[in-house]
Formats: structure tokens, C-alpha cells, sequence
């Protein structure tokens, strides 16, 4: 009897995530450009009460990729939405710099 794992699929990829990497960097920004062969995402994190915004992450694409993405992201949303309901949108798109709400602190 041969053993299954002497036949992996041929079309598998084989993903390393470290740990640090696993652990995910928060966003609540998204800036996105593009050039005639990529697009460029940056991913960024705005704090309250702070002048400046830090990019925490930048992906570049080909377009065909940034299309696969889009394609990707509007499968999972519909998928989300059908487990756990719409996803509310504010009527208006947000303003820059971002109220965060609350009382602003003092130091």
C-alpha cells in the first residue's frame, strides 16, 4: 500500500506564514493607484488625535491580480452578508481626519 502523501496535488501551493506575519496589522485606510501595469494598495492605519497616518503595509499587483482581488473580496463580502446580514454603510463617505468619537484626551 503506498502512502498518500507521495502523491501531493500538483496544482497545491505550499503557504509560509511566520508568525509575525500571522498576527495581522490593522488598517482603517485603504489608498489604492495604479500605473498602466500595476496597481499599488497601501494600507493604512489612522490614529485619533495624531497629524500623521503610517502606511503599515503597501501591495503591488498586476492588474489582471487587482481584478482577481475584486473578484475575491465581492465573493466573500456576499458570503459574510449571508451569514451574518448587510453590512451597514455609513451615507456618506468618511472625512479626513477621522472623528473617532468619543471625549479627546489630555496629556
Amino acid at each position: 500500500m503506498q502512502p498518500t502523501d507521495q502523491n501531493p496535488d500538483p496544482n497545491a501551493i505550499n503557504i509560509e506564514l511566520s508568525e509575525a506575519m500571522a498576527e495581522g496589522e490593522y488598517a482603517n485606510l485603504a489608498m489604492i493607484a495604479h500605473s498602466n501595469s500595476e496597481f499599488v494598495i497601501d494600507f493604512i492605519r489612522m490614529m485619533p488625535g495624531l497629524p500623521k497616518a503610517k502606511v503599515k503595509a503597501r501591495i503591488v499587483v498586476t492588474p489582471e491580480h487587482a481584478k482577481r482581488l475584486l473578484q475575491a473580496l465581492t465573493e466573500n463580502i456576499e458570503r459574510f452578508e449571508a451569514a451574518f446580514g448587510p453590512i451597514k454603510m455609513q451615507n456618506e463617505a468618511p472625512s479626513y481626519p477621522m472623528n473617532f468619537g468619543g471625549a479627546v484626551g489630555e496629556a
